[in-house]
């Protein structure tokens, strides 16, 4: 079951999955607590199991006018190869289309990641760069035509 639920309610995934061995403050980012950010969860059996963040922020690399940056999608370990981030990520594009179908989607994306992201029409752009203390990731996008 996936529902809207606060900034606070991803950090404990994100955590485990994005900043393992780190503080639980470095799991708070940058428009999560914004009026028009979108945090989803998936729950099972009432607990938080994976999340992903939709967060109004324009890339200047893209042209179009509405957009949207995916942050902290993160699925826990037990959870995997269960295609809760495909769910995640189609809801949140259901959402951010019906708000607006003229918004585009874009992302950084672990390198790590980027063959999940191409299964779901997602497009890569431009060089590969280090995210400090993290890892290596690269810009994705789709389109408001593609969302």
């Amino acid at each position: 079951m996936i529902r809207q639920i606060s900034a606070e309610e991803t950090y404990k995934v994100r955590q485990e999955v994005l900043r393992p061995g780190r503080p639980l403050k470095e799991c708070f980012f940058e428009g999560d607590l914004e009026e028009d950010t979108i945090h989803l969860g998936f729950f099972e059996e009432e607990q938080v199991v994976a999340v992903a963040t939709f967060v109004a922020r324009k890339n200047a690399i893209f042209e179009t006018p509405i957009q949207y940056q995916l942050r902290g999608m993160a699925v826990l370990p037990s959870h995997r190869n269960q295609k809760l981030g495909e769910k995640l990520l189609h809801k949140g594009e259901e959402i951010l289309k019906s708000r607006n179908p003229n918004t585009l989607l874009w992302f950084n994306a672990r390198e790590t990641a980027v063959e999940f992201y191409k299964k779901y029409g997602y497009s890569t752009t431009g060089p590969a760069f280090m995210i400090p203390n993290v890892c290596m990731h690269i810009v994705m996008y789709k389109t408001p035509t593609e969302l």
